[in-house]
């Protein structure tokens, strides 16, 4: 053991030796073919004490092993850009003290979470979930009402807490840019020039400043892809703690960009892309085997989806818990869903009978898409349409959009004449065929082959109507329980999803969605379309009372005064809510403004044609308007078409066998590429094919990866200009212009600096002076 361990002293000697030559000229003995054991001694002695200055040298011998390290680095620059976002995001941040722009929805969403009150909206809750968090920790009762833009707040609404989280997330962008650059392989001054122009940048200022969800969204969409370039670098390290912990924390932050708005889907995209662009290089590796890399694809493939798939169900387990009350949104989501929410339509059905039988009385509801009930009246349809097309001039049948006493039907079995429900009860099975008697005109539904007022293709649908003509009754209706694998064959009230068939045609009665001129009341037509399987044409019972008189007045006077005494609440478990909810999130569309003014296209949004006006002041011209730093928002569009063509000449030219750049230089241009020109793509091009009203803060997640790519294209040309041409007059004349540039940069975001914070007062003059383009809309109250 002692030869052994002489011999590594030894060997250790020699490499510390090597490794020491230039450092440590002073320790080398002189050459002399013998030495004296003590003098070595001595040697290994000083050598020992300078280790500090040696690398790459075992010492584990000498030393116990060191299980658990913990290195931390403070950045000064990332703190100072930090704590420049607080002060820039956190200024003044009470005012103004009024409503701005889309705190109207987002205050109100804010306002029912903490009222336990059911909300829709068609974006995912998180932004929302951390808002009113902040809310209730600063005691908001949630009673302010957000009833228009500009509403004064009241002293009970803590305002500078619902505004914080935007802020703090608006502040931490900027760090995060700066080290996503850095990441990316850029140089310090290039990563601190990014992250001023975030800083600089009037829209995102603005957008920082309220209560609104594009800071979040923006924050976890480039912490998401700094996290998966740390995770990159331990490509040749897998399966380590730190390839675990990164993969994680961007599955985490990429999931909560997602679980902010669905924009941050392309967000994951884009990093979906990144990984398996590196992965597809490990391909090449004839390193590595192939159970290697298929257990790496898939363990990543799990993780990720695991990780997404805790966080987006946790989210939304959060928000249906949370929301257990009934709420004005509520009537959007079947029969089922509001019947398991506390109070509103809960109370009415609770007490309802569970099973659809001969003499139910029942109102019908369309259950999926627009919330509409079957209705009908005693207005016929007109003999003949301005089309010169005729109808059946019967009764007719609409879908009613409120709640009506002509909204109920009473279930009739064909044979029999009589409508009360008897001993034992004769239930209404999936297959039956059955007659629907309208509860206050006692006509019942038909159809029969003439063209329906509003869609032709299809079967007008109407009570029928004996004008002793050649035109029979067709009223025969089959019932479809498409759901019965779940509740079974008999016809459930709320839970069943049925279709009716009309027996003599093979039509089902459908919701078109159209709306019927003044003849009808402006309500929503109801047809019979040959086209069965599609969600238009499925109903459910909502309301449900069986009937106890054959008398028809009394009836009638039993419809009018309707009411049910609850007894046990219906329940939905969370998948089945967590669904419903989805479906109507993809399938409904509650934004409803069209031709706004201050709307815009996406081919508008790169040269800024149009901002938004978020607030303006009642007694004077102080405004709020969404406008970016118009000298970053050009220097960016043309940063972009200037790495496009640097990157088709470079393609080009290699194409030729010409390699005009070092291989680090072109691999750090094509990661640019990969990154930040795919992001851009990622977040702008989706917007040419969204048919919905769209605003310039839908622009925002592809300006920032196009502001980070105009920063690396400024770093790879100064490369170019220094590395490849070597002419250093060209690289001064470049660097005296982007100092000049930076100070026009600074100069428009000081200028309209007044339109983000909205505390000055401005005159006319003022207001006329700032509009630098004619399609600026700004405010100017009338003196």
């Amino acid at each position: 053991m002692e030869n052994a361990r002489h011999r590594k002293t030894k060997n250790e000697t020699k490499t510390i030796k090597k490794h020491s030559e230039e450092t440590n000229q002073d320790l080398v003995p002189e050459k002399n073919p013998k030495f004296d054991i003590s003098e070595i001694n001595n040697l290994n002695t000083k050598i020992t004490e300078n280790l500090s200055t040696v690398q790459d040298v075992d010492l584990s011998w000498k030393e116990k092993p060191k299980l658990f390290r913990i290195n931390c680095e403070l950045d000064v620059l990332s703190l100072i850009l930090f704590m420049s976002g607080i002060l820039s995001r956190m200024y003044n941040l009470q005012e103004p003290k009024n409503v701005v722009f889309d705190e109207l929805h987002y205050g109100k969403y804010v306002s029912l979470y903490m009222k336990n009150t059911f909300f829709f909206d068609s974006h995912p809750p998180l932004g929302k979930q951390l808002i009113a968090l902040m809310a209730y920790f600063a005691g908001y009762d949630g009673m302010f009402k957000f009833d228009k833009i500009g509403s004064p707040y009241v002293s009970t609404v803590p305002l500078f807490a619902l505004r914080f989280v935007p802020a703090f997330f608006g502040s931490l962008i900027i760090p995060t840019v700066y080290h996503l650059m850095l990441e990316m392989g850029l140089s310090q001054w290039s990563s601190v020039l990014a992250a001023v122009l975030f800083l600089l940048d009037n829209a995102f200022l603005t957008q920082s400043r309220f209560i609104l969800m594009e800071s979040i969204l923006i924050f976890f969409s480039l912490f998401g892809i700094l996290s998966l370039l740390k995770f990159r670098k331990y490509t040749e390290k897998p399966y380590s703690i730190f390839w675990f912990f990164w993969i994680i924390v961007s599955c985490i932050s990429l999931t909560c960009a997602f679980s902010v708005k669905y924009v941050g889907f392309y967000t994951c995209c884009l990093g979906a892309v990144i990984i398996f662009r590196d992965f597809w290089k490990l391909l090449s590796r004839d390193n590595i085997s192939d159970s290697s890399l298929c257990v790496r694809f898939f363990l990543q493939t799990f993780i990720s989806f695991l990780i997404a798939g805790i966080v987006y169900f946790g989210v939304f387990y959060i928000h249906l818990n949370t929301l257990y009350k009934a709420g004005p949104h509520d009537s959007v989501m079947t029969s089922a869903f509001q019947a398991s929410l506390e109070g509103g339509l809960a109370s009415i059905t609770k007490g309802q009978p569970l099973l659809v039988a001969h003499g139910s009385q029942v109102t019908l509801r369309h259950t999926h898409g627009r919330t509409c009930w079957l209705h009908s009246h005693s207005a016929m349809y007109p003999i003949r349409y301005p089309d010169k097309r005729g109808s059946s001039h019967q009764q007719q049948v609409t879908c009613y959009s409120f709640k009506d006493v002509n909204n109920w039907w009473i279930v009739k079995r064909p044979e029999k004449n009589d409508l009360i429900v008897e001993q034992p009860i004769d239930v209404i099975k999936h297959g039956d065929v059955i007659q629907l008697v309208h509860g206050i005109t006692s006509r019942a539904l038909n159809s029969h082959d003439v063209a329906a007022p509003m869609s032709p293709q299809c079967q007008e649908v109407s009570c029928y109507i004996d004008y002793n003509i050649s035109m029979p009754a067709q009223n025969l209706w089959k019932v479809e329980i498409i759901n019965r694998e779940q509740n079974g064959d008999n016809w459930h009230t709320i839970q069943s999803l049925v279709r009716l068939i009309h027996v003599d045609t093979n039509t089902a009665l459908k919701y078109t969605g159209r709306q019927l001129p003044d003849w009808g009341f402006h309500q929503h037509e109801v047809a019979a379309d040959r086209v069965i399987v599609q969600d238009d044409t499925i109903w459910n019972v909502e309301e449900h009372r069986y009937t106890k008189s054959a008398d028809q007045k009394e009836r009638e006077r039993d419809m009018v005064t309707a009411e049910m005494i609850p007894t046990a609440p219906t329940t939905l478990s969370f998948w089945q809510k967590f669904f419903e909810l989805h479906y109507k999130m993809m399938f409904t569309n509650t934004e409803n403004i069209q031709n706004h003014m201050y709307s815009s296209e996406p081919h508008e949004w790169p040269l800024l044609s149009r901002g938004i006006a978020y607030w303006i002041s009642s007694t004077s011209n102080a405004q709020v308007h969404l406008l970016g730093n118009i000298a970053i928002w050009y220097s960016a569009t043309v940063g972009l078409f200037m790495y496009f063509a640097l990157l088709v000449m470079y393609l080009l030219r290699r194409r030729r066998q010409c390699y005009d750049l070092h291989p680090i230089i072109w691999t750090q241009f094509t990661q640019i590429g990969e990154v930040f020109f795919a992001g851009y793509l990622f977040h702008y091009l989706p917007y040419f094919f969204v048919d919905r009203t769209l605003f310039l803060h839908n622009y925002l997640p592809a300006y920032a990866f196009k502001t980070l790519l105009l920063v690396a294209t400024i770093e790879h040309v100064y490369i170019v200009l220094n590395d490849v041409f070597k002419i250093k007059l060209l690289k001064v004349i470049f660097v005296s212009l982007l100092v000049i540039w930076l100070a026009w940069v600074i100069y428009v975001f000081k200028k309209f600096l007044v339109l983000s914070y909205g505390t000055t007062d401005l005159s006319t003059d003022d207001i006329i002076r700032l509009r630098w383009k004619d399609t600026w809309d700004f405010i100017v109250h009338k003196s």
